[in-house]
């Protein structure tokens, strides 16, 4: 059958809950490409309805196989440049197979990718195990009355649990053993090291991100949000992507410029503070109900001081939502984040709420593959919306 339907997959990492979804449109799903009894119990449900099947590790992916752990010399790594720097192996780390020399079973170009789990002089430890590879994972399908349409023939399904899992899902997590180096050499270096006053002067009234993805920002916070709060929203500019339908809410705006902070209309407060230049806000312990960060948590230098503000300012059990998408103004980008996958930049983020030990109840969620606006600029060239990452926990009720 042709369908429309929103696919998540659900799992847990050590520290944190996972939900990855992901949207088909016009897909060929077959009856024996749906685990269990989801194609039965399908068949039943109305649009809007979930169905969802619980998988033991080693159903909805191939298990764990200690022969795609490989020990290879340093000399099989090959050495490449990103902008002018180059890769260097770091524990916990994802990097593409086709970085790999001489390794049996590994093609050139191949497109799955590879932790780095050890590392010395000579040698290094890869695993080419899939990054939830045993892992318990839930399957949740909803058909959908329309989500819009995608030039194309429908796109063949063979395993709804792997389509899920495809391309990142599972990197944002740690490796079983320790953390990830994501902090090692100067990950926080920018090409632009200038004064962020004088970048940030003239005001940048544009979207960076297209209205499907908007919507889905604005979708996530309404679920996190209630009426009459006191939202801080960080890195603010002239829009606040807050669902029109939440009342009352009491929002503070900080962020670079003035002009695009008295454009929004949704700010109740403006600050124009540099939080890379001073992470200490200028508020109160306890002062808000909630905060968030979108599309701009990629240019912080000092991301673990300004994380613990934020736990200071919010209220025990106060969310910090922070989203993001895979777009950034290259000069002010920090380094690390132009070295990970999209999925590991969770996990990034992960780390910032962790390091600060101000938060509980973390989570991550990502969603992808739904179309692009037909009047978008891009929409030629970009079939599918920005895909949108998110990272939240709930501020501790004593916060270090």
């Amino acid at each position: 059958m042709n369908a429309k339907f929103e696919a998540a997959l659900r799992w847990r990492s050590r520290h944190a809950s996972h939900c990855d979804r992901r949207y088909f449109a016009a897909a060929d799903l077959r009856r024996h490409d749906l685990p269990g009894d989801l194609a039965e119990r399908l068949a039943h449900c109305a649009a809007g309805e979930t169905v969802s099947i619980e998988m033991k590790p080693g159903e909805a992916l191939p298990d764990i196989d200690a022969r795609l752990r490989r020990s290879l010399r340093s000399e099989q790594f090959k050495r490449v440049m990103l902008n002018g720097v180059p890769i260097e192996l770091r524990y916990g780390r994802f990097y593409p197979c086709s970085l790999l020399l001489g390794v049996p079973d590994v093609s050139p170009g191949e497109r799955r990718g590879f932790r780095c789990t050890g590392r010395d002089a000579d040698r290094f430890e890869a695993d080419l195990n899939h990054p939830l590879a045993g892992v318990p994972l839930t399957v949740e399908i909803t058909p959908l009355p329309d989500c819009g349409s995608v030039d194309g023939p429908g796109e063949p399904v063979r395993n709804i649990a792997a389509a899920l899992a495809d391309n990142g899902p599972g990197m944002q997590a740690p490796p079983a053993a320790g953390d990830t180096d994501f902090f090692s050499g100067n990950p926080f270096a920018r090409s632009d090291e200038g004064d962020d006053t004088l970048f940030y002067r003239a005001p940048r009234l544009v979207h960076h991100l297209d209205a499907t993805a908007i919507e889905r920002v604005r979708a996530l916070y309404g679920r996190l949000l209630v009426p009459g709060m006191a939202v801080l929203d960080l890195m603010s500019s002239w829009t606040s992507h807050l669902p029109s339908d939440i009342e009352g809410l009491r929002v503070t705006g900080l962020g670079m410029n003035r002009e695009e902070l008295e454009r929004n209309s949704r700010l109740a407060h403006r600050v124009v503070h540099d939080l890379n230049h001073d992470p200490v806000l200028p508020f109160g312990n306890a002062e808000f109900d909630a905060a968030l960060c979108t599309v701009s948590v990629e240019y912080l230098t000092r991301p673990s001081a300004v994380f613990r503000e934020a736990a200071r300012v919010l209220k025990p059990g106060a969310p910090f939502l922070v989203t993001f998408s895979e777009r950034w103004f290259p000069p002010k980008v920090v380094r690390i984040w132009t070295e990970l996958h999209p999925f590991e930049r969770m996990g990034l983020v992960l780390d910032y709420f962790r390091r600060c030990e101000g938060f509980t109840a973390l989570a991550s969620e990502s969603v992808r593959g739904l179309p692009r606006p037909p009047d978008d600029k891009y929409a030629r060239v970009m079939p599918f919306s920005d895909s949108i990452y998110a990272v939240w926990g709930l501020a501790a009720k004593n916060p270090v």
